[in-house]
Order: C-alpha cells, then sequence, then structure tokens
C-alpha cells in the first residue's frame, strides 16, 4: 500500500523574511536596525535565543511586543519569500501533503492564510500549547498530520529548533540555508537529510529526503 508523504514547513526564514519585523523591534528598542543585527548575530554564534538580544536592549522587551505588533501589522505580501507559493503548489502537484507547524503566535495562521499560503494542515507553537525544540513538538507534528515520522519531512532555517530536534524524532529534517541562523549555525551531527538554499531547489530534490519507494 502507497503512503502519504508529507512536508511540513517552519515559517520565519522558510517561508517569511523576518527583515521587517526585527526593523519593528529595532525602531520599538530605540536603536538602529544594524545595532540590532549585530547584536543578534552574536547571539546566534553563541547559541543563545534571539530573545537575549533583545532583552540585552531592554530588560523589560516583553511589555513591548503589543507596540511592535502594531508597528508591525501582521504579515504582508512582501514579507513572502518569492519561491513559497509556487513551491507550495509543485509540491501538491507531485503528490506531497504540505503542512506549516512553526513557533508563532497564533495569530500567524490567520495572516498566513489572507496571503495565499493555506496547506492542508496548518498550526501555530501558540495555538497547540508547545514550541521547538521541545520533542512533544514533533510527537504534535505527527498527531496533527496522521502520520509516521519516516512519512514526514519537517523543513527549517534552524539547525537547534529544527534539524536536530526533527531528526532525533525521527523526521526527515531538511535544512533551508536563509536566513542569519542558517548561515551561522552548522550541523555537526548530520542530522539533515538534506540541505537546500530555497524551496525551488526543496522541490527539485525533495526525492532525496525520500529515497526508498512509497510501497
Amino acid at each position: 500500500m502507497s503512503r502519504d508523504r508529507w512536508v511540513c514547513l517552519d515559517v520565519g526564514e522558510t517561508l517569511i523574511d523576518e527583515t521587517r519585523i526585527f526593523g519593528c523591534w529595532a525602531q520599538v528598542l530605540g536603536v538602529p536596525s544594524f545595532t540590532l543585527a549585530g547584536l543578534l548575530g552574536g547571539m546566534v554564534a553563541c547559541g543563545r535565543p534571539f530573545t537575549d538580544a533583545l532583552a540585552a536592549l531592554d530588560p523589560g522587551w516583553e511589555a513591548l511586543d503589543a507596540v511592535k505588533e502594531q508597528l508591525f501589522g501582521g504579515f504582508q505580501a512582501g514579507d513572502v519569500y518569492p519561491d513559497v507559493l509556487p513551491a507550495l503548489w509543485m509540491l501538491g502537484e507531485r503528490g506531497y501533503r504540505v503542512a506549516i507547524i512553526a513557533n508563532q503566535p497564533a495569530r500567524r495562521h490567520a495572516e498566513l492564510q489572507a496571503l495565499g499560503i493555506d496547506p492542508e494542515v496548518m498550526a501555530m507553537s501558540d495555538a497547540i500549547g508547545v514550541a521547538k525544540p521541545d520533542p512533544a513538538f514533533f510527537v504534535r507534528v505527527l498527531d496533527l498530520l496522521h502520520a509516521e515520522a519516516q512519512d514526514v519531512v519537517y523543513v527549517g532555517d534552524r539547525v537547534d529548533n529544527d534539524v536536530v530536534p526533527a531528526a532525533a524524532a525521527g523526521l526527515r529534517a531538511v535544512w533551508i540555508r536563509r536566513g542569519p541562523w542558517s548561515l551561522v549555525q552548522t550541523d555537526d551531527t548530520g542530522a539533515a537529510a538534506l540541505e537546500v538554499r530555497s524551496l525551488t531547489e526543496l522541490v527539485e530534490r525533495i526525492h532525496e529526503a525520500f529515497p526508498e519507494p512509497t510501497h
């Protein structure tokens, strides 16, 4: 019997260019975008969460989230990487089932749908109550997809949040090398089943992550 094969995608720096949202954070925190970008890069290089960069500028940064969000105004068409919609369509045409499950506020679900990004399954960490890299996140992914781990590819830009924990949970991890995390981090464990530079390349090479027959 043939098996369904899923491609499950992260959001930040996989589907969405986060330049604008970090620019909004810089504005709210009262520093140049370059200052925040440099600090963020330092945190990434040290293996620390990006929120440490915000906290270094203002220990009370969390109280400013609503102000940042008002300035940001949610995901907009210009935030979507240009390969996203064509890639999602092509994956479906090639028989893959597509999901988006990521660390994001619950409101991003509707924002993505409004931009035409509406996969078969979509869920945000705030809505499901668990976030990466917690192993329970990937258990929840499999539960939402009603799938076995070997039948799911998880695509993300971060080794620490996406590649290593997805592979540890038995999923096939694909590392998309765009965004600051992907350019600073290294996959020393060899956890990634596949590395790509774009979703266009993912479509072209997705079969490499599923080398064995479907039956």
